[in-house]
This record gives structure tokens, sequence and C-alpha cells, in this order.
């Protein structure tokens, strides 16, 4: 399984980032697009909760992340 960092802008200062883990990024877009215009929820890597509008982002990326160990 691989780790997709996606990130949600606002405008070019304000974001929300999440990670998703699927097989493919042909996958994980996929799912990105299913959850075009509807609420999500996900808590983040600091464990902060997160409820996103995604009919409110302005740009979504999608990219395949390494993670490196400190």
């Amino acid at each position: 399984m691989k780790e997709f960092k996606v990130t949600y802008f606002f405008d070019e200062e304000h974001y929300i980032r999440r990670f998703i883990h699927t097989e493919s990024q042909e996958e994980a877009e996929k799912r990105i697009q299913s959850e075009r215009d509807q609420y999500i929820s996900f808590t983040d890597s600091r464990g902060i909760y997160h409820e996103l509008n995604t009919k409110d982002v302005r740009v979504i990326q999608v990219a395949e992340y390494h993670r490196v160990d400190k």
C-alpha cells in the first residue's frame, strides 16, 4: 500500500493537508474525485480533527509521499 499526500488549497496562503493510503495514484485520484462537493472528515498527523467541505476548495493536489523517518 502506498501513501499519498493530499493538499486542499483555499487560497495562496491557506491549506489543509491529509494523507491517504491506497494501491496507486489512479485510485487516490478516484477517491478524491468521489469526495468532490461534499463534506469529508479526517484526523491529521497532529491528532486534530477536521471537517472539510470540498466545494470550498480552489485547488487539490495529490502526490505520492515517501515518508522519511528521522
